[in-house]
């Protein structure tokens, strides 16, 4: 069964990450970013030797998102990142497993991605099963 597996952040994290923290979630330095992209180019080699990887990315900031809503009848488009919106997605796996606790033993893996001490490591982690259309 394919499962979508979402790793939540904010823009602060991404902030972070490029270097521009604050005292709240403080900068990373280049060697921590590098053991951090380090260990998810693992699991994503890892997830690709054993087939169940579909397919995954890690997406760029929300500064460099656009939203488009219909909201009363009209189009709406609005530019990153979003007030409202405390957690945006921030990458995504594809896999195709036997079931939601293979599933949630590569969330918790991707959880445990390495990050310098005082970052804020509460982001949460969404698996949702792929759903398929109904044939008509």
């Amino acid at each position: 069964m394919k499962y979508l597996i979402a790793m939540t952040g904010s823009q602060q994290h991404y902030d972070a990450i490029a270097g521009r923290g604050t005292d709240d979630i403080p900068a990373w330095k280049p060697e921590e970013v590098k053991a951090m992209v380090e260990y998810m180019q693992e699991m994503n080699t890892e997830l690709e030797a054993s087939g169940e990887l579909v397919g995954g990315e890690g997406l760029t900031d929300p500064a460099h998102a656009r939203r488009v809503q219909l909201r009363d009848g009209e189009i709406v488009v609005t530019d990153g990142p979003y007030a409202e919106t405390a957690e945006v997605l921030a990458g995504y796996w594809v896999v195709d497993v036997d079931g939601i606790d293979r599933a949630t033993e590569i969330a918790t893996k991707a959880a445990k991605s390495p990050a310098p001490a005082g970052f804020p490591t509460s982001a949460p982690i969404d698996i949702r099963p792929v759903g398929e259309a109904p044939s008509f």
